[in-house]
Order: structure tokens, then C-alpha cells, then sequence
């Protein structure tokens, strides 16, 4: 049966086509802030920070100066890929052994709101430092970087911490910084896909798709019991080696290369039994958290591309709000590990396993870019990285259907170390059946606002790399841009 037979949804919004250039977020005044700049003759990377500004305030319970950021950017000129790490550090007095003389330890972590879960916000800092290192025009707030981590806010922000039980002080504010990074990568049939490395997540995607290269996929059909058996297994054992080794590389030895090696993934591949799920309870496991992110990309006419994510972590972050600042302060601290024992346990000034990754595609041949792409949500984000990229790769979607589809997604289960696999309405209920089958804990069909579990997207290509039979240029030459925006958010792609 031809693969578009086993679609079992309806697309209701077309992909957004253009040339000059194009933005996609999940709020539509921030898509158009972007278009804006665009026009005005700003980048990528200065139309990321003016959507990073509006989404702080159309969406503030998942995102805004009180959390984090990340970013890759893709400079047209060049065809060089930059990253940056706006995720903050903990305070330098949070030590485990004083968490301890408070009760707490990793059989009973810190509540989801707790002010010691507050990570010093990265946001600010890291908006300052991609206009300094990719912009090209946008001017920033008149004090800066100085003007949040010093004087009046940084003092507002210690006092609502301080004042609520945590430790955090104007020199952990002080001394903060962003840091660039250079991305890594794996190539997956012709494209080479870059996520950051950690203490982010993305190296889950790419272990994932190590992995998923040893199969036929298009063979399996899209969404169908083998297809949805395979890449949950594949994502398992990823998360598996992520949830261990995902750590600060500031202050713990993180073995990315071999983690992404395609004879590793080779050796992991072959512990997928296509007949049953690996049910083995899996260790290291950092404490849960919700999907309040944003994640948003912009191309411009001059071919680069910024992929950005920013987050408060779940709801409103602890929800401690700064007197008179206007946003709520993240709790990603809660990602942290409170063994002594595992790499991304608690310490002074580390950064915590970060869920927040953007990503980008170029080809691997030529260095050209393909995709600026990103699925947030918590640990749904690799999973949503996997599963878009896919779609329009194995299975001819344009952006907007491969962000329409129905997805699934794995979750670990900390408390009785065990795997949920939830599947989203649309997916058949034959599919789920056998899941179930073949010993998987389906929860099915997940419908309505529940549906946020699987997350929110935006997707822009270059040149409808997916499907050759597509005109790949304008007749003036310019290469044709394709968005997609996910349903399951208020967003928009525009271009012009």
C-alpha cells in the first residue's frame, strides 16, 4: 500500500511559499514582528530576538526574560554553523549537602516551585549576545546586558529568591554569561542534521537517527504499528544514554562523539526487537518538567537562518515574579539530578540537562541550507525532531503536513521506572492494538487540549528539498522558501 494511503489525517493548512524571506512562530504578532525586521532590512538572528521580545509577552507562561534560550545560526554567506548556550548556571552556595539539612534528596526532590530550582535566566544575556555575534542591525535595550544583571533588576530578582527560601545572590547574576558552541551532527541519508551539544538534549535526536538508518522506514508506512514500535525503541535507548551522560561539559566529561558515532548507533540498533518492547527499567532519569517553550525560526533574503528556543521550563517557571519586572523566574533547576552519584547531579554554578534544543538541516554534500526546523515540549522536543524530519524526508511531506501529522511520544515514569507510549487521535486504533501487543503501555487516542503533550513546531525549507518534482527556484533564481507552523498552537508562518 503507497505510504499516502495510510495517512489517517487532513492537512486544513496550506504550506506558506516565498522567496524574500519568512518567519514562523506559535503566536502570530510575533510572526509578524519578525516579518518586520525582515523587511526593514534586519537577519535571521535579528528577527529571532524581536519574536523572542513579542512571545515573552503574548505567551509569558512559557517564556520570557526569566528563562532561557538557545540558538543555532546559519549564515548564508559562509555555510557555517554557529551555536549559542543562553541556559544559566545554579547559584554558587546550592550545595547537596545543604538541600540535604532540608529534607531533600533524590528519593524526595525540591517541589516543582521551589525557589532554589531558579537557574539564573540565560534570556537576557543570550538576545544581547546573538545580535552582538549574528545580527546585523536590530539595536537592543538601552542598559544591555548590565542593565539585567546588575542594579535595580538583578537586586529585584535576588530578593523574591531570597525571600522565598533560596540561596541565589547578585554575584550569581553578576558573573553570568552565555557561551558559543559548536554544533555536532550526524548525516542521515544526504542531510546533515546539527543540534547543540549538552547540556542540551539534541544529541537524542541524532542517536535516534544513527539508529533509525539501519531500517527501511518508508518500507514500514507512516504511523503504522512497525513504524511507531521502531522509532519509540529507538527513542528509548537514546533517552537511555541521554538521561545518564547529558550533563554539563563545564564540569563533567560528556562523551558526545562517542555517544553519535554511527558504529555506536550500530551496536544500539541492534538491541531494537521488532516483535517486543524493551521494557528494562532505565536509570538516570532527571526530575520531570512540563512543555512551556517557544520555539521559532527565521530565514532571510541573504540565505541565513537563526533556529531559536526559549523557555520558562513548565507553567510560569516557580512563578516568583520580580517586583515591578514583569516576568516569572524558571525553575529548570528541577532537571538536575540529587545523587551524588550520576553526572548531572546538583553543584555550584553548573548548568542542568537542558530540554531546549533548535536544529537545523544542510545538505551534506554541499553545506547548503535545507531546514530551519524545531518541535518544543519538554522531552517531546528530540522525539518531534525525529518524527517532522521523517515525515517530509521519508515520506514527501511538505512543512505544514509534516507538522499536522499525528505524533506519539515516550515517557519515562521515574516512580515505577517504567515507559508510556501515548499516541496521538488520528493514529489508527489497529496500530495501538498491536502496540499493545507487543507489550507497550498505550495510552490512546490522546485528543483535544491534551494534545499538547506531543508539542508545537515550526518548520521552514529551502528549495522543497523533500520532493524533487517540485520547482526548486523562482524564475528570477531565487531559491523558494516553504513554512509550516503547528496546528496545535495560535501560530503562523508568513513570508513575503
Amino acid at each position: 500500500m503507497p505510504w499516502i494511503e495510510m495517512l489517517r489525517f487532513s492537512s486544513r493548512r496550506s504550506p506558506v511559499v516565498c522567496t524574500r524571506g519568512c518567519t514562523a512562530t506559535s503566536q502570530p504578532l510575533a510572526t509578524d514582528a519578525g516579518l518586520d525586521i525582515l523587511k526593514k532590512g534586519g537577519n535571521a538572528a535579528d528577527a529571532a530576538v524581536a519574536m523572542a521580545a513579542v512571545l515573552s509577552l503574548t505567551e509569558p507562561f512559557s517564556t520570557g526574560l526569566g528563562g532561557d534560550c538557545n540558538c543555532m545560526f546559519y549564515d548564508g554567506i559562509t555555510k557555517k554553523v554557529y551555536g549559542l548556550n543562553g541556559s544559566g548556571r545554579s547559584p554558587q552556595a546550592l550545595t547537596l549537602d545543604l538541600l540535604k539539612k532540608e529534607g531533600f534528596d533524590d528519593t524526595n526532590p525540591l517541589p516543582l516551585y521551589h525557589a532554589n530550582l531558579v537557574t539564573v535566566p540565560g534570556a537576557a544575556a543570550a538576545w544581547c549576545d546573538t545580535i552582538r555575534l549574528f545580527g546585523s542591525k536590530k539595536e537592543l535595550a538601552q542598559f544591555g546586558k548590565k542593565g539585567f544583571y546588575e542594579g535595580r533588576i538583578a537586586r529585584t530578582i535576588v530578593e523574591i529568591i531570597q525571600q522565598n527560601g533560596g540561596v541565589m545572590n547578585l554575584d550569581d547574576l553578576k558573573e553570568h554569561t552565555s557561551t558559543e558552541v559548536t554544533p555536532f551532527f550526524t548525516d542521515y541519508k544526504g542531510l546533515r542534521i546539527w543540534e547543540l551539544p549538552p547540556n542540551g538534549q539534541g544529541i537524542t535526536a541524532l542517536m535516534a537517527l544513527n539508529m533509525l538508518e539501519n531500517f527501511n522506514i518508508r518500507e514500514l508506512g507512516h504511523n503504522t504499528a512497525d513504524y511507531i514500535h521502531l522509532l519509540s525503541e529507538a527513542m528509548k535507548l537514546s533517552f537511555a544514554d541521554c538521561f545518564w551522560f547529558c550533563a554539563d561539559p563545564a564540569k563533567v566529561k560528556v562523551p558526545v562523539e562517542e555517544l553519535v558515532s554511527k558504529h555506536y548507533s550500530k551496536q544500539r540498533s541492534e538491541l531494537i526487537n521488532m516483535q517486543r518492547t524493551n521494557s528494562q527499567p532505565l536509570h538516570g532519569n532527571p526530575c520531570g518538567g512540563g512543555s512551556d517553550t517557544v520555539y521559532f525560526t527565521a530565514v532571510d533574503a541573504g540565505g541565513s537562518a537563526c533556529s531559536f528556543t526559549n523557555s520558562n521550563f513548565s507553567n510560569f517557571g516557580t512563578g516568583l515574579v520580580p517586583e515591578g519586572c514583569g516576568f516569572a523566574l524558571q525553575n529548570r533547576g528541577a532537571n538536575f539530578s540529587l545523587s551524588s552519584e550520576h553526572p548531572n547531579c546538583l553543584a555550584p554554578g553548573k548548568r542542568p540537562y537542558h530540554t531546549i534544543i533548535p536544529a537545523l538541516a544542510t545538505s551534506a554534500a554541499t553545506g547548503q541550507l535545507l531546514c530551519s526546523y524545531g518541535v518544543m515540549g519538554g522531552f517531546m522536543q528530540p522525539q518531534g525532531h525525529v518524527q517532522v524530519l521523517l515525515n517530509m524526508l521519508e515520506f514527501g511531506m511538505n512543512p505544514q503536513e509534516a507538522l499536522d501529522a499525528p505524533r506519539f511520544c515516550v515517557n519515562y515514569k521515574k516512580s515505577d521506572s517504567t515507559w508510556k507510549l501515548s499516541l496521538e487521535e488520528g493514529i489508527h486504533q489497529s496500530a495501538s492494538q498491536e502496540l499493545i501487543a507487543r507489550g507497550h503501555n498505550v495510552h490512546w487516542p490522546v485528543s483535544g487540549h491534551d494534545r499538547s503533550l506531543f508539542g508545537r513546531g515550526q518548520i521552514i525549507t529551502k528549495g522543497a528539498w523533500w520532493d524533487l518534482q517540485l520547482a526548486l527556484t523562482a524564475e528570477d533564481g531565487q531559491e523558494v522558501l516553504w513554512a509550516g507552523s503547528d496546528p496545535r498552537a495560535d501560530g503562523c508562518a508568513i513570508g513575503f
